[in-house]
C-alpha cells in the first residue's frame, strides 16, 4: 500500500469538509481557482489564435492559391506578361505529389465606369477550371459565373464593397475601360453575383470574369495567361513543394522562351504571413505567463497546507517517516489540486470555445482584423499539449516549497496548533 498516497488523499479530501479548519477551505479554492483560470485562458488563446490564423489564411489562399506560376520578367503589378500553358506544363504541376489542383488566371487593371461613379479595379480572369467552392461560400446574391469554353461570357462576380460604392445589384450592366498601349478599350459586362469575404484588401479591388476577356484585350493566343494557380492539399507542405517546383522549373522555357517563377503564398503577400507568424510569440509569450501565475498560485496554497499541517509533519516525523516520504504526501497533495483546477479550467475553456464558434458573441471589425467575428479552432492536441505542461510545469514547481518539510523539527512541531 502506497501510504504517502493515501495519507494525502485524506489530507485533500478531508479539506472540503465543514468540521475542518476554516484556512483550508479557501486556501484550496484559491489555488483550484489560480489553476482554472489560467488553463481556460490558454485554451481560448490557442483556440483562438490558430482559428483566426487559420481564417485570415484560408482566405488569402481563396483569392489565390497556395503557389503561384507566372512569367519570370513580369513584375509585383497587375499587369502582367504571359507565358504559355500547355497540356505537359499542366500535367507536370497536377502529377506533383501534393498537388490536388491548377487553374490558369489572368488579371488586368481598369476602371469601371456607371452613371454616377467610377472606380479603379483589377479584372480577374478566370477559366472552366476554375474552384467555385470559396466564392460559393461568401456569395451573398445571385450566382456564380458560367464559363463555356466556346463563348465569351459577359457575367462578372463583384464584392459587395464594390457593389455598394458603385451602386450595382445582380443583372445591372457598367462598363469596364482598359489601358492597352496608346489606346484605351471598353467592355460591357453584367453582374452575375456579389460576394462579402470580409478581406476588404481585395473585396474591394477584385472583379471576377471569363479570361478569355483578357486573352482578347490583350492579344493573347488561347493558350496564354498571366500563370497558373496551383492548390495544396496540405498548408504545411507549402515550403517543400514550393522549392521542389522551383528547382524543377527553373531551366525550363515554354514556346516562346519565357521563363517560369514560382512563389508561394507567403512570398506574395509577406506582411500578411508575417503579422501571423507574430501571433505565436504573443501566444507563447502568454502560456508562459499563465503557466507561471497558476503555479506561484499553486506555491502559496501548498505552503499554507504545509504550516497548517506543521502538527501532523511532526507526529510523522516522531513515527519515523523520513523527510523525502512526507514531501510526497503534500506533492500527491499539490497533484491532487491542480488536476481539480484543470478539469474546471478545461471545462471553462472548451465551453467558451464551443459557445462561441456556434453563436459568434464577439464581433471584430473586418476593415482591420479580415473577418466579423472571433473565430475559434478546437484542436485536441493543442490541448492536449496544454494540458500536459501545466501538470508538469506545476508539479515540477512544487519540489523546491516542499523542502520546507525538512525544516520542520519534530519536538517543537507536535506542541504547534
Amino acid at each position: 500500500m502506497n501510504i504517502e498516497l493515501f495519507i494525502a488523499r485524506r489530507i485533500h479530501f478531508s479539506a472540503d469538509r465543514e468540521d475542518n479548519r476554516r484556512a483550508t477551505p479557501p486556501v484550496i479554492r484559491l489555488s483550484m481557482a489560480g489553476i482554472a483560470i489560467g488553463l481556460a485562458v490558454m485554451i481560448i488563446a490557442i483556440a483562438i489564435v490558430t482559428g483566426f490564423k487559420q481564417e485570415v489564411r484560408n482566405k488569402v489562399i481563396g483569392f489565390g492559391s497556395h503557389i503561384r506560376l507566372t512569367n519570370f520578367d513580369s513584375n509585383n503589378s497587375y499587369e502582367s506578361k504571359p507565358i504559355v500553358v500547355g497540356d505537359s506544363l499542366l500535367h507536370a504541376l497536377n502529377t506533383t505529389k501534393g498537388v490536388v489542383h491548377t487553374e490558369i488566371f489572368a488579371t488586368k487593371p481598369g476602371i469601371i465606369k456607371t452613371d454616377n461613379d467610377f472606380q479603379g479595379i483589377v479584372l480577374k480572369g478566370v477559366s472552366n477550371d476554375y474552384d467555385t467552392t470559396f466564392l460559393k461560400k461568401h456569395l451573398v446574391e445571385g450566382q456564380m459565373i458560367n464559363i463555356d469554353p466556346g463563348v465569351i461570357s459577359n457575367q462578372t462576380l463583384v464584392s459587395e464593397t464594390l457593389a455598394k460604392m458603385l451602386r450595382l445589384k445582380c443583372g445591372d450592366s457598367f462598363l469596364a475601360y482598359f489601358v492597352n498601349s496608346e489606346d484605351i478599350r471598353a467592355r460591357k459586362l453584367y453582374v452575375s453575383g456579389i460576394y462579402n469575404t470580409g478581406f476588404s484588401d481585395y473585396d474591394k479591388l477584385f472583379v471576377i470574369c471569363d479570361i478569355k476577356h483578357i486573352r482578347r484585350l490583350n492579344g493573347w493566343d488561347s493558350d496564354m495567361a498571366s500563370g497558373v494557380e496551383i492548390f495544396l492539399d496540405d498548408y504545411d507542405n507549402l515550403d517543400g513543394i514550393t522549392e521542389e517546383l522551383y528547382f524543377s522549373l527553373i531551366d525550363k522555357t515554354d514556346r516562346l522562351a519565357n521563363t517560369y517563377y514560382i512563389r508561394s503564398i507567403k512570398e506574395l503577400n509577406p506582411m500578411i504571413f508575417n503579422w501571423l507568424e507574430v501571433l505565436d510569440s504573443n501566444v507563447i509569450l502568454l502560456l508562459v505567463l499563465m503557466i507561471l501565475v497558476a503555479g506561484f498560485t499553486m506555491i502559496s496554497g501548498l505552503l499554507i497546507i504545509i504550516l497548517e499541517r506543521t502538527n501532523m509533519i511532526g507526529i510523522l516525523k516522531s513515527l519515523g517517516e523520513s523527510n523525502g516520504s512526507i514531501r510526497k504526501i503534500f506533492l500527491y497533495v499539490s497533484m491532487f489540486l491542480t488536476l481539480k483546477g484543470m478539469f474546471w479550467g478545461n471545462i471553462t475553456g472548451i465551453a467558451f470555445c464551443v459557445l462561441q464558434s456556434y453563436f459568434q458573441w464577439f464581433k471584430l471589425n473586418p476593415e482591420t482584423y479580415y473577418i466579423d467575428s472571433v473565430p475559434i479552432e478546437i484542436n485536441i492536441l493543442q490541448i492536449i499539449l496544454v494540458n500536459v505542461c501545466t501538470l508538469f510545469i506545476s508539479l515540477l514547481l512544487m519540489i523546491a516549497p516542499s523542502y520546507l518539510v525538512a525544516k520542520i523539527e519534530p519536538a517543537k512541531s507536535i506542541k504547534f496548533e
